[in-house]
Parts: structure tokens; C-alpha cells; sequence
């Protein structure tokens, strides 16, 4: 995936305090001042949550650089540079890409945000670096209503994963790489959560192999790659994640694409953010994860396709579809850090046979 540079500079706004000859009055002993500076954030996630970022800089006058691109890239980055940070956060792509992968933990700093104590147990911050502040819905079926028809099927009988092995569909799914995208290696998870007997079993695997063998050979390597192909019709259906497929709806594409949950079970997970390792802008970072599960960063996260992870804040979007409409199953996620690189590795060698 192409790296670009996403720069917002906030103007700082210079109050005089003081009229001609008057001495401004000195700030309360003990208190700091809140703001200014810079934050540099290295994130994978989509545009909405993009902004969210930035709406914190506009509210401290700090100015927030953002380099998007996918989770292995930034944390390839935050690795090359442990020994000399350029940014401060990684926003996203955190809750597999290191909470269950030791090597990456040290690349963190440990810091519990205030207001974690607050949140559901189950999405508090765990392993004394991740602050989790939205929910990512990790199966995410879009599909491109006028491609599909014209393969003569039926866009309403389409409504699980099991549809994604229909023969028509052989070389015109989107795909991630599990290796290489948090999105992607979320998806392999809930299918091996709901597509066997029991949970990650054997039979789960002969239904993923099946599923490859259908890709024929397509494997992206950027998530936004599949919902901008799907929506534009280079695929008939892409296998995302929610955020980005709602923001596709909301923006008017619902007569271009529909969005479908797997009626076997989707998947919920939290989405994190975490301090790189002596960030050059340590403050502000830790008053950006502070923000974010404030009940004002939760409202903002609110009005994107994102859904809160406080969950007496609701999202604005009547295109999200309530939970109550869902088959919504929960992941054993400790279980899939502890293979996830046995399982990453299944899936390439899988798919590399499939070739």
C-alpha cells in the first residue's frame, strides 16, 4: 500500500491577555498548560476516524499529523524506529496487531487512560498499553448489488458466508492478507469461529480452504483496497470490516452496494490505540487516548460509522444497523493471539498451495 501524508496544521490561536501596561495574571500554581505542540499519529484506520483525530487537535490548538496506511506497515515502522520515534501514537490496528503479540509490546508505553476504569470489563485496557475507544464489527460483507445480478443470482437470498463458496463468485471476491492486515486476520477468526462444528475446528479450516480455493488467487494488500473495489465494481463482493462499509452508505452509495453481516455470527472487537515507546510528544499523546474515552471523544466517535465502545453513547447514523438485528458471537480473543502466527502462517501456505 501507497504511504501518504494526511497533514492538518492547527493555526494557534494568541489571546492577549493584558491591556497596554497591564501584567497578565499568573496561571494557579500546579496547573499546566493544556495543548499546542504537535502529535504524530501512524494509523490504518478509515477517513471518519481519521477526522476524529484531528477534531482533538482543533479543541487543543495542537497540531496532529496522521500517516495512514496498513497496520503491518506502521508497525513496521514504529519497529524501525524504536531506537529514534518519529510519532507518537498508533491509532488502530492494536487490538491483534500486538496485544497478543509479545515482540510488539516493548515497542509501547505503558499508560492506562483516564476513564478506563469506567468502560464494560471485558474492553477495559488489559495489558497496561492498550486504550480501547471504539468497536470494529470484523465481518463485513459488501456486495456490489448491480455485478452480483448480473451474474444472475439473487442479491436476497445472499446472506452468509457460506454464499461466498457460490461457483460464480470464483475469482471475484476481495480479500485481505491475514498476515499482513488487522482486518483481514479479524475476518479469519470469525470465520473459524462460526464456520465449523465447534469453534476454530478442523471443519472451520475445510470451510476457509474452500473459500480460498474460490478466491483464485485474489489476496489485497490494503483493506481500503476491497471496499473502494467492491464499490466501484471491480469485485462483486469485497470481505471487509463495518466502519468503512457504513461510511459508504451514509455518503449515498446504497444503491451501489449493500451491506450484508453473516448470518452464522459476526464479531465485535475493540479497537485500540497505544503510546509508541518515549513518543517525542509523550503529552500530548497521553491526552489524546484520554480524550478519546472521555464522554466527548466517545460522542465524536459517535457520528462516525464506528461504534462507541461506551455503550451508553449511541451512534447517530441510521444506516448502522442495531445489534438487536445481528447474530452477534464473541470471540475467544486470547485464544486467536495465542495462534495467531500458527494460523497466519496456515492461511499462506494455504493459499500459496491454492496457486
Amino acid at each position: 500500500m501507497k504511504k501518504f501524508f494526511k497533514l492538518l496544521m492547527i493555526a494557534l490561536l494568541v489571546c492577549s491577555l493584558t491591556a497596554c501596561g497591564e501584567k497578565a495574571p499568573e496561571e494557579p500554581a500546579g496547573e499546566e498548560t493544556v495543548g499546542g505542540g504537535d502529535l504524530i499519529i501512524y494509523s490504518p484506520n478509515s477517513d471518519p476516524l481519521i477526522e476524529v483525530a484531528y477534531t482533538f487537535g482543533e479543541k487543543y490548538g495542537i497540531n496532529v499529523q496522521v500517516v495512514s496506511a496498513g497496520t503491518g506497515e506502521c508497525l513496521e515502522r514504529i519497529s524501525a524506529e524504536k531506537e529514534n520515534p518519529q510519532a507518537d501514537v498508533m491509532y488502530g490496528g492494536m487490538n491483534y496487531a500486538n496485544s497478543f503479540k509479545e515482540e510488539y509490546v516493548p515497542l509501547f508505553e505503558q499508560y492506562t487512560a483516564a476513564g478506563d476504569d469506567k468502560l464494560p470489563e471485558a474492553y477495559r485496557n488489559f495489558n497496561g498499553i492498550t486504550t480501547h475507544y471504539a468497536l470494529d464489527g470484523s465481518a463485513a460483507l459488501l456486495v456490489n448489488i448491480k455485478e452480483y445480478e448480473k451474474l444472475g443470482l439473487n442479491l436476497e437470498d445472499f446472506d452468509s458466508y457460506a454464499d461466498l463458496l457460490q461457483p460464480e463468485l470464483a475469482g471475484k471476491i476481495a480479500m485481505g492478507d491475514p498476515a499482513n492486515s488487522s482486518s483481514a486476520w479479524a475476518e479469519l477468526t470469525n470465520m473459524l469461529l462460526v464456520m465449523g462444528d465447534e469453534p476454530y475446528d478442523e471443519k472451520a479450516w475445510e470451510w476457509v480452504s474452500e473459500f480460498i480455493n474460490n478466491l483464485n488467487g485474489v489476496q489485497l494488500s490494503s483493506s481500503s483496497a476491497i471496499y473502494k473495489g467492491t464499490y466501484e465494481g471491480e469485485y462483486v463482493v469485497g470481505v471487509s470490516y463495518e466502519d468503512p462499509c457504513v461510511s459508504l452508505l451514509v455518503d449515498g452509495g446504497g444503491d451501489k452496494v449493500k451491506l450484508v453481516y453473516p448470518s452464522e455470527g459476526a464479531v465485535w472487537l475493540p479497537a485500540g490505540v497505544a503510546i509508541i515507546k518515549n513518543a517525542p510528544n509523550m503529552d500530548n499523546a497521553k491526552l489524546f487516548l484520554d480524550w478519546l474515552i472521555s464522554d466527548e471523544g466517545q460522542g465524536e466517535i459517535a457520528k462516525t460509522t464506528a461504534r462507541p465502545v461506551n455503550p451508553s453513547i449511541a451512534n447517530t447514523a441510521k444506516e448502522m444497523t442495531p445489534f438487536s438485528e445481528i447474530n452477534v458471537v464473541y470471540e475467544d480473543m486470547a485464544l486467536c493471539g495465542t495462534h495467531k502466527g500458527e494460523w497466519q502462517q496456515r492461511w499462506t501456505d494455504m493459499f500459496t498451495a491454492a496457486q
